[in-house]
């Protein structure tokens, strides 16, 4: 089974976002934990989950994931930033925790003023000090196409950070294909290849999920901008191969087109539903 699905607002609710899912064909959905530029955060309505719980169950919705803040940079070596993103991080773990067995997916950021080595070491230590061996969530490190002063755009520096942590059971990797092209893999070219290299370095058990994203960009450009799926440089044909791929058969994918209507979603979603030979 093809688990699909792309982000959505919450500002409706965890309800609300599964019957918009359903209704686009979609069996899951990512989405942001709170405001993505500012960390502000809405009080969780034990109703509207306790009716989400009951109704993703009847339909089918799998894995949901829950996207940290943009704000959150577990490798800034800041104060203000350092705390905040532990304040964060801890809330969002807790908060979670109402809908057990989520992703929560977190970017490990820039880190302006050190080296790789500390980035790393501060982005383990941030997750050492918030992970909680009861938790049911698996955080997810998204990868990073590398620009300015972002760590994480290799598989090395991923692995090194997830080796940092001391439950890594709680850990995984959510491969974000516009990210990774512009980092220089060749998820296009030479999916195999990539899939063989992350396997070496992380274990493909680690990647949990993937973001379905065409790049405006060359592969290798260090920039990250996404273009609407199936008229960028990686491509509608290589996307659709990744769900496809027997090595990704119990992996999550999210869309996160540049222009988020549900209608661009749905007819997407039904694009990848048709090339799915499952």
């Amino acid at each position: 089974m093809l688990t699909l699905g792309c982000h959505l607002s919450t500002k409706e609710g965890y309800l609300f976002m599964a019957k918009e899912a359903v209704s686009i064909d979609a069996n899951t959905f990512q989405y942001f934990t709170r405001n993505p530029r500012g960390g502000a955060v809405k009080k969780l309505d034990p109703k509207d989950i306790e009716a989400y719980r009951q109704y993703a169950a009847e339909h089918g919705i799998q894995t949901i994931c829950g996207y940290a803040p943009y704000d959150v940079e577990p490798a800034n070596p800041e104060m203000a930033k350092h705390d905040f993103t532990l304040m964060v991080l801890a809330e969002d773990l807790a908060r979670l925790e109402d809908i057990p067995g989520q992703y929560y997916l977190v970017r490990p950021g820039s880190a302006p003023g050190i080296g790789v080595d500390e980035a790393i070491a501060n982005v383990s230590e941030a997750f050492n000090k918030t992970l909680t061996a009861t938790q049911t969530t698996t955080v997810l490190i998204d990868t990073m196409a590398g620009e300015g002063e972002q760590v994480g755009s290799s598989f090395q520096q991923i692995a090194a950070m997830i080796d940092g942590v001391k439950l890594q059971d709680k850990m995984g990797v959510c491969l974000d294909t516009s990210a990774v092209w512009a980092a220089g893999y060749d998820i296009a070219g030479d999916p195999e290849g990539v899939l063989d290299e992350f396997d070496r370095t992380i274990g493909l058990d680690k990647l949990k999920a993937v973001h379905l994203n065409d790049s405006k960009e060359k592969r290798g450009s260090r920039v990250d901008r996404h273009a609407p799926i199936g008229e960028g440089e990686i491509g509608f044909d290589a996307l659709a191969a990744l769900t496809n791929n027997p090595r990704l058969a119990d992996v999550a994918f999210y869309l996160e087109e540049p222009h988020s209507t549900l209608v661009i979603y749905e007819r997407d979603i039904q694009r990848f539903r048709a090339a799915y030979k499952g």
